[in-house]
Protein backbone atom coordinates (compact mmCIF):
# COMPACT_ATOMS: atom_id res chain seq x y z
CA UNK A 1 0.00 0.00 0.00
CA UNK A 2 1.26 3.46 -0.99
CA UNK A 3 1.04 6.69 1.29
CA UNK A 4 -2.14 7.13 2.90
CA UNK A 5 -3.51 10.46 4.97
CA UNK A 6 -5.47 9.31 8.46
CA UNK A 7 -7.95 12.06 9.46
CA UNK A 8 -7.88 12.78 12.77
CA UNK A 9 -11.05 11.14 13.55
CA UNK A 10 -9.59 7.69 13.01
CA UNK A 11 -6.77 8.72 15.23
CA UNK A 12 -8.65 9.72 17.93
CA UNK A 13 -11.16 6.45 17.59
CA UNK A 14 -8.25 4.68 17.87
CA UNK A 15 -7.37 6.16 21.52
CA UNK A 16 -10.93 5.91 22.45
CA UNK A 17 -11.04 1.52 22.14
CA UNK A 18 -8.74 -0.93 23.16
CA UNK A 19 -9.55 -2.82 19.55
CA UNK A 20 -11.08 -2.05 16.28
CA UNK A 21 -10.52 -1.14 13.04
CA UNK A 22 -8.80 2.78 13.71
CA UNK A 23 -6.81 0.87 16.26
CA UNK A 24 -5.52 -1.66 14.08
CA UNK A 25 -4.89 0.97 11.05
CA UNK A 26 -2.70 2.83 13.77
CA UNK A 27 -0.91 -0.29 14.45
CA UNK A 28 -0.63 -1.33 11.01
CA UNK A 29 1.18 2.57 10.42
CA UNK A 30 3.29 1.81 13.48
CA UNK A 31 4.66 -2.00 12.00
CA UNK A 32 5.55 -0.12 8.79
CA UNK A 33 2.97 -1.71 6.82
CA UNK A 34 1.34 1.42 5.99
CA UNK A 35 3.10 4.86 4.91
CA UNK A 36 0.96 7.94 6.67
CA UNK A 37 1.79 11.22 5.36
CA UNK A 38 1.55 14.39 7.55
CA UNK A 39 1.64 18.46 6.91
CA UNK A 40 2.33 21.12 9.29
CA UNK A 41 -2.28 21.75 9.25
CA UNK A 42 -2.79 18.00 9.85
CA UNK A 43 -0.82 17.80 12.89
CA UNK A 44 -1.87 21.68 14.56
CA UNK A 45 -5.25 19.68 13.99
CA UNK A 46 -4.18 16.29 15.85
CA UNK A 47 -2.53 18.29 18.61
CA UNK A 48 -5.97 20.55 18.96
CA UNK A 49 -8.06 17.62 19.13
CA UNK A 50 -5.36 15.71 21.85
CA UNK A 51 -5.88 18.90 24.02
CA UNK A 52 -9.48 17.85 24.62
CA UNK A 53 -9.43 15.74 27.69
CA UNK A 54 -13.59 15.56 27.47
CA UNK A 55 -13.13 13.03 24.44
CA UNK A 56 -10.97 10.71 25.57
CA UNK A 57 -12.62 10.26 29.03
CA UNK A 58 -13.59 6.61 28.49
CA UNK A 59 -10.30 5.99 26.56
CA UNK A 60 -8.23 2.89 28.12
CA UNK A 61 -5.02 5.36 27.52
CA UNK A 62 -3.93 7.53 30.27
CA UNK A 63 -2.94 10.58 28.96
CA UNK A 64 0.60 9.86 29.12
CA UNK A 65 -0.07 6.68 27.16
CA UNK A 66 -2.05 8.61 24.42
CA UNK A 67 0.84 10.86 24.01
CA UNK A 68 3.21 8.41 23.37
CA UNK A 69 1.06 6.90 20.60
CA UNK A 70 0.64 10.17 19.29
CA UNK A 71 4.50 10.84 19.37
CA UNK A 72 5.06 7.25 17.95
CA UNK A 73 2.69 8.11 14.89
CA UNK A 74 3.91 11.11 14.00
CA UNK A 75 7.46 9.35 14.08
CA UNK A 76 6.10 7.20 10.95
CA UNK A 77 4.67 9.73 8.98
CA UNK A 78 6.06 11.11 6.15
CA UNK A 79 6.14 15.70 6.31
CA UNK A 80 4.62 16.54 3.38
CA UNK A 81 4.95 20.31 2.28
CA UNK A 82 1.57 21.51 0.38
CA UNK A 83 2.46 24.00 -1.87
CA UNK A 84 -0.39 24.38 -3.79
CA UNK A 85 -3.74 24.75 -2.76
CA UNK A 86 -6.03 23.21 -4.50
CA UNK A 87 -9.57 23.78 -2.66
CA UNK A 88 -11.32 20.89 -3.20
CA UNK A 89 -14.27 22.93 -1.95
CA UNK A 90 -15.83 20.43 0.75
CA UNK A 91 -18.98 21.05 2.35
CA UNK A 92 -16.64 21.44 5.77
CA UNK A 93 -14.17 23.84 4.76
CA UNK A 94 -11.93 22.14 7.20
CA UNK A 95 -11.29 18.89 5.37
CA UNK A 96 -10.13 20.89 2.28
CA UNK A 97 -6.35 20.58 3.95
CA UNK A 98 -6.26 16.61 4.31
CA UNK A 99 -7.27 16.26 0.23
CA UNK A 100 -4.51 19.23 -0.38
CA UNK A 101 -1.98 16.70 1.66
CA UNK A 102 -3.28 13.41 -0.29
CA UNK A 103 -2.96 15.21 -3.75
CA UNK A 104 0.87 16.44 -2.53
CA UNK A 105 1.63 13.65 -1.21
CA UNK A 106 0.49 11.20 -3.33
CA UNK A 107 -1.34 9.77 -1.34
CA UNK A 108 -3.22 6.66 -2.99
CA UNK A 109 -6.03 6.73 0.00
CA UNK A 110 -7.68 9.05 2.64
CA UNK A 111 -8.68 6.90 5.33
CA UNK A 112 -11.97 8.77 7.33
CA UNK A 113 -15.12 7.63 9.35
CA UNK A 114 -16.92 10.73 7.75
CA UNK A 115 -16.36 9.50 3.94
CA UNK A 116 -19.54 11.35 2.90
CA UNK A 117 -17.51 14.82 4.09
CA UNK A 118 -15.01 13.61 1.27
CA UNK A 119 -17.99 13.57 -1.30
CA UNK A 120 -19.38 16.40 -4.17
CA UNK A 121 -15.98 17.72 -4.08
CA UNK A 122 -16.24 20.82 -6.86
CA UNK A 123 -12.75 19.30 -7.42
CA UNK A 124 -12.05 15.68 -8.24
CA UNK A 125 -8.88 13.60 -7.99
CA UNK A 126 -10.49 10.20 -9.50
CA UNK A 127 -7.07 8.46 -8.32
CA UNK A 128 -7.69 9.32 -4.90
CA UNK A 129 -9.74 6.64 -2.88
CA UNK A 130 -11.77 7.73 0.50
CA UNK A 131 -12.06 4.69 2.67
CA UNK A 132 -13.08 3.82 6.22
CA UNK A 133 -10.60 2.10 8.57
CA UNK A 134 -12.38 -1.35 8.51
CA UNK A 135 -12.77 -0.76 4.24
CA UNK A 136 -8.75 -0.16 4.32
CA UNK A 137 -8.28 -3.50 6.07
CA UNK A 138 -10.36 -5.67 4.22
CA UNK A 139 -7.42 -4.31 0.90
CA UNK A 140 -4.85 -6.03 3.10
Amino acid sequence: MGGLVIDTNVFVSALRSADGASRAVIRRCLQGHYAPCMSLALFAEYRDVMGRDPLFIDSPLTGNERLELFHAFVAVCRLTEIYYLWRPNLRDEADNHVVELAVAAGAQVIVTHNRADFVGAELNFPELRILTPAQLLQEA
